[in-house]
């Protein structure tokens, strides 16, 4: 009975130093949690100034700046960056029409124009990104599309924040 007890106990122990070994293993080779970048610290109470505060992609870059760790500021005055968005636009244009001249297939590009800086100092000079996506259209199934193309927008919209925070963890 003894050694059943001893052999639980030497297996636990084993289980966990194995588990130590792996988690020092990750880390030492740069190994983070999917979504999250760790930023600079010029970078941890960041600004983000744009014309429209409520656009899918300022309140995606919001979330993942928060999820990288940096309390976003809401005065730019206690801020220690400012990432300012000087272009958030979504442009649509028509890919195919049918025989009847309607709409088969549309195209939708989110681009985004953005800089960084800190005081005086730019951290980052201007930079264009963009994302761009296609889907189906069927007339008779015109609203489901259109919600379509707002999961399309939202969907592009974190895919660019979570490009411009990769960016931000390299400053």
């Amino acid at each position: 009975m003894q050694s059943a007890s001893l052999c639980r106990r030497t297996r636990a122990a084993v289980s966990k130093l194995g588990l130590l070994v792996a988690a020092t293993a990750l880390t030492a080779c740069g190994f983070h949690l999917a979504g999250r970048t760790p930023l600079p610290q010029s970078m941890k109470a960041a600004y983000v100034q744009a014309a429209d505060q409520q656009t899918d992609f300022v309140q995606s870059l919001r979330k993942a700046l928060l999820t990288s760790g940096a309390r976003p500021a809401y005065a730019k005055s206690s801020a220690s960056s400012v990432v300012n968005i000087l272009k958030d636009e979504v442009v649509r244009r028509t890919l195919s029409v049918s025989a009847q001249n309607k709409p088969n297939e549309y195209e939708v590009t989110y681009l985004v124009r953005f800089s960084v800086s800190a005081g005086d100092k730019e951290l980052l000079a201007p930079q264009e990104i963009s994302a761009t996506r296609s889907y189906s259209f069927d007339e008779a199934r015109a609203l489901a599309k259109e919600h379509e193309e707002a999961i399309l927008r939202q969907a592009m919209a974190h895919d660019l924040a979570d490009r411009v925070v990769r960016q931000l963890s390299s400053l």
